[in-house]
């Protein structure tokens, strides 16, 4: 390029012309940079004075973090009082298994005590909270009904309007947060792992979904909680957004994050989603699955300590190739696909009830025994996804 000036274009010019160009370059780095999403915490110039001489709680776990610093730390740099930090599962550091039962503890670095909420004890007593003045929630969620931060939501929730404490939500973006798809929960199926009538896939942010909690009434005795949220800046329900802390210990990339709607109804199954391997939630298999180019061996390991079919040989499918990390429906191939290759259904889905709480209906169910396809079982779920749309639609904050 240089060349190219020195030898056609006055010397005046062709710098001026460099100006220009860098001016541009300049320009389009700093617009890209001022379009970059920022979480609700990192904003901290709008909630930082307001908890300034207060006793806080603050429900986090290692995807709470301000760049590459905790939330916990960075309040306390402000000199905020954390008096307590509540941890949902999977624990504060996030590297317990699914369903794992954590000990309330103290945290290593600052002393501060340290209460699970999971098991036995998913909601706030009335000890926990006693002499806090504000309770700040910051959990990175990935916009999945039975991923269970957000049942954790409604019993901190609940807890503080019972209590009269108010509530600061530090919104995140959603990475599924673009589509909404799948049955809608009946109530009937409500458990820890679905609390309210919502699809699969609802396409809200944390925030936004907190203030539906509230708006509809879902809190015992319809109370209501003191809720503000702190929204998230340059993020739309279109924005691509790739999380940079794995939210718990089998989501490990975008790809899992992407598929994890789909993949876990095989949770409730004796399908192997990966659970045991460096690629869980990305792959799918069984050992009586015809032999394939593809096959996995399950192993114990941090997060996966009892995977299904451990040390077994599981001739599957590799999605990292065939998939992409952003889709705009549940792909319902991949369970039709593993109840035609085993034929039985009872090896298909177990004789319990749990398939039927993370679908939130038993219709899915009887549609995968009765043959039904995925456009049959999608048509299906149609006149309840319109009108939670209609729901959905007054509590967004982004469009």
């Amino acid at each position: 390029m240089w060349l190219f000036i020195q030898k056609y274009v006055n010397f005046d010019y062709g710098c001026a012309l460099i100006s220009w160009v860098l001016v541009f370059m300049s320009f389009c780095f700093f617009s890209q940079s001022s379009s970059k999403v920022i979480p609700g915490a990192w904003r901290t110039e709008l909630y930082g004075d307001s908890l300034k001489g207060k006793t806080i709680a603050v429900v986090a776990n290692q995807t709470s973090v301000i760049g590459n610093v905790h939330l916990v730390d960075s309040l306390i740099s402000l000199q905020v009082k954390v008096q307590r930090i509540f941890a949902p599962e999977h624990g504060f550091r996030g590297e317990g298994d699914a369903g794992e039962h954590i000990n309330s503890s103290h945290d290593e670095k600052t002393g501060i005590q340290v209460v699970s909420l999971y098991g036995n004890h998913k909601k706030p007593t009335y000890q926990d909270l006693y002499g806090i003045d504000v309770v700040v929630f910051d959990i990175q969620d990935v916009g999945v009904r039975f991923y269970t931060y957000l049942s954790t939501l409604h019993y901190v929730m609940e807890a503080c309007a019972e209590q009269n404490i108010p509530l600061i939500i530090l919104d995140r973006p959603n990475p599924n947060g673009h589509y909404v798809d799948g049955p809608v929960l009946e109530p009937s199926f409500k458990s820890f792992i679905g609390l309210h009538p919502v699809p699969i896939v609802y396409g809200m942010t944390i925030g936004e979904y907190g203030q539906m909690i509230n708006g509809e009434g879902w809190l015992n005795k319809s109370v209501k909680c003191s809720l503000q949220v702190i929204p998230c800046k340059n993020y739309t329900h279109k924005s691509t957004y790739s999380l940079p802390i794995p939210p718990s210990p089998n989501l490990k990339s975008d790809l899992a994050i992407a598929l994890y709607p789909s993949l876990c109804l095989f949770e409730a199954t004796t399908i192997s989603v990966g659970r045991g391997t460096q690629r869980p939630f990305e792959i799918y298999g069984h050992p009586r699955f015809p032999k394939s180019t593809f096959e996995f061996t399950p192993k114990p390991q941090v997060g996966s300590k009892y995977p299904p079919h451990c040390n077994r040989i599981c001739p599957g499918f590799d999605l990292r190739n065939t998939s992409q990390p952003r889709t705009y429906e549940l792909n319902l191939f991949y369970l039709t696909n593993a109840r035609d290759l085993l034929a039985d259904s009872a090896v298909f889905i177990n004789q319990n009830s749990f398939f039927n709480r993370l679908a939130g209906t038993d219709k899915l169910k009887e549609q995968l025994y009765k043959g039904w396809g995925p456009k049959e079982i999608r048509m299906s779920w149609k006149t309840d996804l319109d009108k939670f749309l209609l729901t959905r639609k007054k509590y967004l904050i982004y469009r």
